[in-house]
């Protein structure tokens, strides 16, 4: 059966955020005299929910502030930065876009990540045009590992679940779509990485990798 619909991740996965995140973590941080590397940023943080990576930071450094206080003031940072501060896309992004868009094929974005910064991504670098549909953390009440956001997702574009294929790079965002019954692809530069990611269905370097691959066994008509 051919394909109807992609989704795809957000962070990671079409734009190039890690760093970003990692930035914004090490600002907040440098208040209680805490700060990471981007080795373990990558290794122990990446792909996680920020409430999730809140709750983790807080207890392993014994940081005195509220969680809720962490929270709100990393999510009130977040949204400042990613106002004025560009975020790269992944290598070949854009032109994958496209091309899936030629082929009448349905795409949703599914992130971890709230809407308004999605929303204020969006509206520096433009892939909202390509997404149908936008589920975010603030548009469900468990976010990644849990499949519901890729569950609603599929509820609401009306597809059924073996015509969809998702997008993702980290182990949490593999484990969502996998745990929704979806076919997932996971796209990770970083080998260092893959053998995390062995339980996606395929493994990819790039987008360009993915999309060649999706041609040669007619998944897109």
């Amino acid at each position: 059966m051919a394909l109807k619909a992609l989704l795809f991740d957000l962070d990671g996965t079409l734009i190039d955020s890690e760093f970003f995140h990692f930035e914004c973590w090490n600002e907040i941080l440098a208040e209680f005299d805490v700060q990471l590397t981007y080795a373990d940023w990558l290794k122990t943080y990446a792909g996680v929910p920020l409430p999730t990576n809140a709750a983790r930071l807080v207890e392993k450094y014994n940081i005195t502030a509220p969680l809720p206080q962490i929270i709100d003031k990393r999510e009130r940072l977040t949204l400042e930065r990613l106002k004025t501060k560009d975020v790269n896309l992944m290598p070949h992004v854009a032109e994958v876009l496209e091309y899936f868009k030629s082929k009448n094929l349905t795409l949703a974005l599914v992130t971890s990540s709230p809407r308004q910064d999605v929303d204020a991504v969006f509206e520096r670098n433009g892939l909202g045009r390509y997404f149908k549909l936008i589920i975010t953390r603030t548009e469900v009440t468990k976010s990644k590992p849990d499949p519901e956001s890729y569950l609603v997702c599929v509820e609401k574009l009306g597809v059924l679940k073996k015509e969809c294929l998702v997008f993702e790079d980290t182990i949490n965002g593999v484990k969502s779509a996998k745990a929704a019954g979806l076919i997932c692809f996971a796209i990770q530069s970083n080998t260092d990485e893959h053998h995390k990611l062995t339980i996606a269905d395929k493994l990819f370097l790039d987008f360009k990798a993915a999309k060649d691959h999706l041609i040669e066994q007619g998944f897109i008509a």
